[in-house]
């Protein structure tokens, strides 16, 4: 009698518990995005948007130098936004008449919907479609990419290789600590989770809160670069923005798409003869040093190369822009 009496007392005593996480989880899991920083709400104001098949895809676009004809389009990584640039953007605006950068598709502040097949062919047609907008299809393009964006510029490499019309005519490619070799990159367990998880996926991205996300992006930073708390909720709001933390494990699946695309994607840096740097900051966990660097001289072995101070991990535009300032001008003046 004793026993069915705690038993019964515990069972209530679930319930109870239950009930009331019910509640909390469900508060938890549709808590709104953070509010944008002053910096970052300068960033969006400033900027602006263009439609791509009924999505709208958010851009800046700069003037700069009077009279010059040059063009540079910023190409941002993975899992951040075209604010990834802002430390250089200046910068850049004294030697180009143009600096355009856009947010992929699911990513920042452009619409992120869901479901939907995300892939690199797609981001490189907005891409395009951006400069077709602006009315700079016929135009000669510098491009400056990082991480997720050096795919998107090996894809818009591979159609200005086969001379297809309407395709971006590129003057000169830059990439930065992109895992552009499949055998060379080392995803974060986060994201092997998140590109693998199946049914997990969609319970895990919901999960996913800041805590989770500083402490899984922090890492690839280098020990004394690291970026502040105010910086990080930066990042994170723009994950937030339109739900995009849910959309994270279909944008994950270009790791696939850069194994079955190897072929293509590295074949046309080997293969065309316009003007290709890479700024590398060699104490990257992801593209980790020497491997990356012996097989990208050996693959490319035209490209020019810009390491990085020793301490500078894989966002070198944040962790180094002066560094990495200076590395791109010497490149882009050497042509």
């Amino acid at each position: 009698m004793v026993r069915r009496d705690r038993l019964r007392r515990m069972r209530e005593w679930w319930v109870q518990v239950g009930l009331l996480a019910v509640p909390l989880l469900a508060a938890y899991l549709h808590i709104p995005p953070p509010q944008l920083s002053p910096a970052l709400h300068s960033w969006k104001s400033s900027g602006k948007f263009f439609t791509y098949k009924g999505l709208r895809i958010f851009y800046q676009d700069s003037m700069g130098v009077v009279g010059s004809p040059e063009i540079v389009v910023l190409l941002h990584g993975f899992p951040t936004s075209s604010y990834d640039w802002y430390k250089i953007w200046e910068g850049l605006t004294l030697r180009f008449h143009r600096v355009i950068a856009l947010d992929f598709l699911g990513f920042g502040f452009s619409d992120k919907p869901r479901p939907h097949h995300y892939s690199i062919f797609e981001q490189a047609s907005i891409v395009e479609a951006l400069l077709r907008h602006l009315g700079l299809q016929n135009r000669r393009i510098n491009l400056l990419s990082h991480d997720y964006g050096d795919i998107v510029a090996q894809e818009l490499l591979y159609r200005y290789k086969q001379n297809r019309s309407g395709r971006l005519t590129i003057k000169s490619l830059c990439l930065s600590n992109g895992g552009i070799f499949p055998e060379t990159h080392r995803p974060l367990l986060l994201q092997k989770l998140l590109k693998d998880g199946g049914m997990l996926s969609p319970i895990l991205t919901r999960l996913m809160n800041f805590f989770v996300f500083s402490r899984g992006l922090t890492p690839v930073f280098g020990p004394y670069t690291r970026p502040s708390e105010s910086e990080l909720w930066d990042m994170w709001a723009g994950i937030r923005n339109n739900d995009g933390n849910l959309v994270i494990d279909s944008l994950l699946q270009y790791i696939n798409q850069r194994k079955k695309f190897r072929r293509r994607w590295v074949g046309a840096l080997a293969s065309v003869s316009i003007p290709i740097h890479f700024i590398y900051g060699p104490l990257d966990p992801v593209n980790p040093y020497p491997e990356f660097l012996e097989l990208y001289r050996k693959t490319l072995p035209r490209s020019t190369v810009s390491i990085l101070d020793d301490h500078i991990s894989h966002y070198p535009q944040l962790e180094d822009p002066m560094g990495f300032l200076n590395a791109y001008m010497g490149f882009i003046n050497s042509f």
